[in-house]
């Protein structure tokens, strides 16, 4: 696979799976933007991609707020001219039982999880189609495909995004534009860290591999769709779960 003159964004690319879809884009050739909230960790992520002879800047962006999205767009499309592959890997959630959810709460898990992903593709999508050309790849969550005990909202959210890549990527394909979701399972990020350790000895007990994934072998699946060897699959979902679910 290489990516030479791609331009790629990567949502949440600060830190975990998006810090390493950033850096295997890298590496495979691509002008890597690390879109994060997190301005200190997202421009010492770029850095260290730029340090092994990569492409790679940060930009700032809060997938929630549209103003930002605008932004980031227009410096996209100003600087850039065109974005070749859209990765969106920014997510949160917690598990915490439904009746504890309060209005915040719930804002930020649509937001971050769904709202955001479907902003930023509005954003780039008509630049897309005049392209004649593109790649999204959805970063979503087998909670959305089978639901996930403690993360009702997040599950929605989750399987809210897999019906909207299936969507879009029927209205993209005559477009020569792929839209594929991945679904992880329990990964080892700072966010599974920052759970209760009894939720994750739980987790580990359902996987039949009887590990948390890496964060590369998550991102190993996103540069795979985003890349052209995968130019004839389209509106498809991928866990990479260590068998946690096999969903048909």
């Amino acid at each position: 696979m290489k990516f030479v003159e791609k331009i790629a964004l990567v949502t949440g690319g600060a830190s975990g799976i998006g810090q390493c879809t950033a850096k295997s884009l890298a590496e495979l050739g691509a002008l890597v933007l690390l879109a994060d909230i997190n301005a200190e960790a997202g421009e010492k992520a770029a850095a260290e991609i730029r340090g092994a002879g990569g492409k790679a800047e940060f930009v700032r962006l809060d997938v929630t707020d549209k103003a930002s999205i605008a932004a980031v767009r227009e410096h996209v499309m100003s600087t850039h001219g065109r974005l070749d592959i859209l990765c969106n890997v920014a997510g949160w959630g917690h598990i915490q039982p439904f009746v504890d959810n309060d209005d915040a709460f719930i804002a930020k898990v649509m937001g971050l999880n769904l709202m955001g992903p479907v902003e930023l593709i509005r954003a780039f999508f008509p630049a897309m189609i005049a392209a004649k050309s593109g790649k999204i790849v959805n970063v979503s969550s087998d909670a959305g495909r089978v639901g996930s005990l403690g993360e009702s909202v997040y599950s929605a959210a989750k399987g809210g995004l897999i019906a909207f890549t299936k969507s879009l990527a029927r209205e993209g394909a005559r477009y020569g534009i792929n839209v594929n979701a991945i679904c992880p399972g329990p990964t080892d990020t700072p966010l599974l860290k920052s759970e209760p350790e009894k939720f994750l000895e739980a987790f580990l007990k359902v996987i039949p591999m009887r590990r948390f994934g890496k964060p590369e072998e998550v991102a190993d699946a996103i540069v795979f769709m985003a890349s052209n060897r995968a130019d004839y699959i389209t509106g498809q979902v991928l866990s990479v779960n260590g068998g946690i679910t096999m969903v048909g």
